[in-house]
């Protein structure tokens, strides 16, 4: 991997959490209402005790002094104090970080193993089995992860028993029982869908002449298909399971609330509901960031799977 593609790819990632960052939090004081409203509540404050909290919260600096002030405290880990608990926002995300990684980590091994050895199936096995993906891909890109969610608690929770219905249990044994059901909620879709991927890939790579011309001369299959057909294959493959992976982060709003998971896509839900600026702005730039640093991840993948799009870009 040459320093240019590394050092262009690293650059962009930069760029992009900048510009991100500035509509996060531009956007949440533009919206309409005062943030310090969220401080009184449902009482009407004196002209006095409304400038207090805005002074406090330095609502009355001009926004590009407040975003510079909240930027650099974000680079230290200070994203400042949650308005409706005064604790650190950094202490409320931070408890809830560890499970939302956990279940994306899980539920992104699921997607990888799962997606794989399906459209490797149905490549490799035409008739009965190929027939078999088809349809649970044609199903599965079709519901929704709160649907997923529910029919899941019904079956594996409610009726055998198997998982618990909500929440996460003591210890790392506990977190991950408590988060399969959620992981698999999540990774449904992608699942089928990167299964579909692979399969269309792996057959392109199958009916190349080399590969033909490989088999007839009575190469090993297990060979031909190792060197020749999945290693080509593999480009499309790595693009969808990098877009699948980073679009967990945005399905965690829905699965964690309908599993009780605590973690951080239950609590930006908790924290829009309540208004509470800060806790969103943090989580929001947390989301962002994952999304952003998964696709650069892949980008930097894709070079060293496919050398040509080094090539390309250097010349581009």
């Amino acid at each position: 991997m040459t320093a240019r593609f590394l050092v262009r790819r690293l650059g962009g990632l930069a760029v992009t959490l900048l510009l991100a960052s500035m509509l996060i939090f531009s956007s949440l004081y533009l919206a309409p209402g005062s943030p310090e409203n969220v401080v009184f509540g449902n009482r009407t404050p004196s002209p006095a005790a409304r400038a207090a909290v805005r002074h406090q919260l330095h609502l009355d600096d001009p926004l590009p002094v407040r975003y510079w002030d909240w930027l650099a405290g974000a680079l230290h880990g200070d994203f400042g104090r949650s308005m409706v608990t005064n604790q650190q926002v950094s202490d409320r995300v931070g408890a809830g970080l560890a499970t939302t990684v956990t279940l994306v980590v899980l539920a992104a091994l699921m997607i990888t193993v799962l997606g794989l050895a399906l459209g490797m199936a149905a490549a490799l096995r035409p008739g009965v089995v190929d027939s078999a993906v088809n349809v649970y891909t044609s199903v599965s890109v079709t519901v929704p992860p709160f649907v997923a969610s529910a029919v899941l608690i019904s079956t594996f929770a409610v009726k055998l028993g198997w998982f618990p219905a909500s929440g996460v249990g003591e210890g790392f044994a506990g977190r991950v029982d408590g988060l399969v059901l959620p992981a698999a909620a999540m990774a449904l879709i992608s699942c089928g869908f990167l299964a579909r991927v692979t399969r269309n890939a792996m057959r392109e790579q199958l009916a190349k002449e080399h590969v033909q011309t490989a088999m007839a001369r009575g190469l090993p299959r297990r060979h031909v298909i190792r060197r020749h057909v999945l290693r080509n294959a593999l480009p499309p493959i790595v693009t969808v399971i990098g877009l699948q992976v980073a679009g967990l982060f945005a399905s965690t709003l829905v699965v964690e609330s309908a599993f009780g998971v605590p973690g951080i896509g239950r609590l930006t839900i908790q924290s829009v509901a309540q208004k509470d600026f800060p806790v969103v702005q943090a989580v929001a730039l947390l989301l962002v960031a994952a999304f952003v640093v998964a696709n650069t991840v892949t980008d930097l993948v894709q070079g060293l799977v496919d050398p040509r799009l080094k090539t390309a870009g250097g010349a581009a």
